[in-house]
């Protein structure tokens, strides 16, 4: 099943389960997977979904965050709750060290030799590790990598 069917499937189960804060965040992303697909004219594909995900993560993150130092315990547990939906559409996270396995691999793939070579690696990277990394601390490894 596709992950657009899916979305839609737990949002229909969501109603039935008059499970309010699921069925909040579940529209919040139909919304913005919509939105992308009106701005772009375009059927979002299962990567593309994926991208529209991690970004109301990384938004959620930031926003619990930025209310823990506004001491709003009230808002940081709503928006936690929000996240742990999100992230049950991702796929599973890749450990550490199978990260650094990748970027190896990438590394040596393009031949990439300095910090100018990033852009080659982390373009390979990116469809790869897609929803299953924190592409920051991608971005970081590879970094060191190659500075080193």
């Amino acid at each position: 099943m596709d992950l657009k069917a899916r979305i839609e499937r737990d949002m229909k189960q969501a109603m039935r389960d008059k499970d309010a804060a699921r069925l909040e965040t579940i529209r919040m992303l139909r919304a913005a997977i919509q939105r992308r697909e009106v701005d772009e004219r375009t059927t979002l594909d299962d990567a593309q979904v994926l991208g529209v995900i991690e970004k109301l993560v990384k938004q959620a993150r930031d926003s619990i965050q930025q209310f823990e130092q506004g001491g709003r315990r009230d808002l940081v547990d709503k928006e936690a709750a929000q996240l742990e939906i999100l992230e049950s559409y991702l796929p599973a996270r890749l450990d550490p060290a199978e990260i650094e396995r990748l970027v190896d691999q990438a590394i040596a793939a393009t031949g990439a030799a300095s910090v100018k070579d990033m852009g080659k690696v982390m373009g390979r990277l990116k469809s790869e590790l897609a929803g299953r990394a924190d592409m920051g601390e991608v971005s970081r490894i590879v970094r060191q990598r190659l500075a080193g």
